[in-house]
């Protein structure tokens, strides 16, 4: 699968948000989508999901036959989207059923996450970090290529965190995507950087600190 994104603008409430964004993502790559508050980080993922319609530009993917970009994505936003009286287990199985390409069981996904013991229990009785690992699994009970994470290691702690990174790392090797908006290094290596600010979006390589790490 390839993604390609050509000027795209947004507006909002009659402000122009961006304009010019112009980038591509091909097979195993990632993108880190980086600026201010307010940037439009979270509207360009919106924009790319089909939730909001762009003021301008094209945006197309190829090497997926008939399907459309809705049904080649999985999205994990702000809000966890998790149904609080429902267990774990139920919400995981939930979107199974409505995203069909089944992948790993319910129970499969919680253990990647660290979270098998909370296959039976309401999402309500779990904490802020265990409800976003919840959400985080909807990305393997479905095989989908395209990832878009908004800020997705919001009240995640360090292991957490190492274990997305390697969960990304693994979705990349087999071929697909990660787009990313993000404050914080995410442990994307050789991902592209797309950052938008008051001057303007700029793509650039991720870049490296002095002892030559991935920022990304």
């Amino acid at each position: 699968m390839r993604l390609d994104v050509d000027n795209l603008a947004c507006r909002r409430s009659g402000r122009r948000i961006f304009a010019g964004l112009t980038f591509s993502v091909g097979e195993g790559g990632a993108l880190a989508v980086t600026g201010r508050n307010g940037a439009g980080k979270s509207s360009l993922l919106a924009i790319l999901s089909g939730r909001l319609r762009p003021d301008g530009g094209r945006i197309a993917i190829a090497d997926v036959g008939e399907a459309s970009l809705p049904e080649c994505l999985h999205v994990v936003g702000h809000r966890d989207g998790l149904k609080s009286a429902l267990t774990a287990g139920e919400n995981l199985t939930f979107a199974r059923d409505l995203l069909g390409a089944p992948r790993l069981v319910p129970r499969e996904a919680l253990e990647r996450l660290g979270l098998a013991h909370a296959h039976d229990l309401p999402v309500a009785y779990l904490s802020a970090g265990q409800r976003r690992r919840v959400a985080l699994a909807r990305l393997l009970v479905c095989a989908r290529p395209l990832w878009l994470l908004d800020e997705p290691t919001a009240a995640l702690d360090t292991a957490s965190q190492e274990v997305l990174a390697g969960l990304m790392a693994e979705h990349r090797a087999g071929g697909g995507l990660v787009i990313a908006a993000t404050h914080q290094a995410l442990g994307l290596r050789d991902a592209m950087e797309l950052r938008i600010d008051r001057a303007g979006p700029e793509q650039a390589a991720a870049p490296t600190d002095a002892d030559g790490e991935d920022w990304l």
